[in-house]
């Protein structure tokens, strides 16, 4: 599924490239608040815990292909803790140490109101690549989830070149928090797993810088 994800990303980039009026670099500086996950299956079966918020950051290659709309390429990361109930021979209490990655693809579009503000929102999919270690025995584990996200928010331009991002988002890993995968829930030979989407909402922005085309920045 990698292997299938990364070539048509590449493809996308390529015909993106192609046919943009205009590319914009988008760098991001987030809060992502904090996100409960649980599951129960029975009562050897079961979590319940919280993905603890924290900064979350990334850049974006935004391909203009028309001049409202837009296909951006985007990678986020967040390094956070989740302090979780579960049972595993007995009930254990651990506060794992956890990676995200998102990597997503999406549609922006803009609104273009003659002055400085440039209004947008868009709807992305992709994956999320999640390491989860366990600080009490030192293992660790990794998996990779669909994801998806919706944001909208405002490029304030400071020149033709140069904006300010404010943006709120919603970003979902789908079934990411799993018992038998990463906090032993189902038990080493029950072979039951129980499992959690996350929704996280994430407010910041950044800054958005444009290369080439002919548009202006605001009109």
């Amino acid at each position: 599924m990698k292997r299938l994800y990364i070539t048509a990303t590449l493809l996308l980039i390529v015909a993106a490239n192609s046919f943009a009026q205009q590319t914009r670099l988008n760098l991001y500086g987030n809060y992502a608040f904090d996100d409960k996950v649980d599951s129960y299956y029975s009562n050897t079966s079961y979590f319940s815990g919280k993905i603890k918020g924290g900064f979350l950051w990334g850049a974006g290659l935004e391909f203009r292909l028309q001049h409202d709309y837009g296909l951006e390429l985007s990678s986020h990361r967040m390094d956070t803790k989740a302090p979780t109930e579960y049972y595993s021979n007995g009930i254990k209490n651990t506060n794992f140490d956890v990676a995200l990655n998102y990597i997503m693809i999406g549609g922006v579009r803009a609104v273009h109101t003659g002055t400085k503000a440039e209004p947008y929102g868009g709807m992305s999919i992709g994956v999320d690549v999640i390491d989860v270690k366990n600080p009490d025995n030192n293992t660790s584990q990794s998996a990779t989830k669909f994801a998806w996200g919706l944001k909208g928010g405002v490029n304030v331009w400071a020149s033709d070149k140069v904006g300010l991002k404010f943006q709120a988002q919603l970003l979902s890993s789908v079934q990411s928090a799993g018992g038998g995968l990463y906090f032993g829930t189902g038990g080493a030979g029950a072979g039951i797993s129980t499992y959690s989407s996350m929704l996280q909402f994430v407010l910041g922005g950044g800054l958005t810088f444009k290369f080439g085309g002919a548009h202006a920045a605001h009109k």
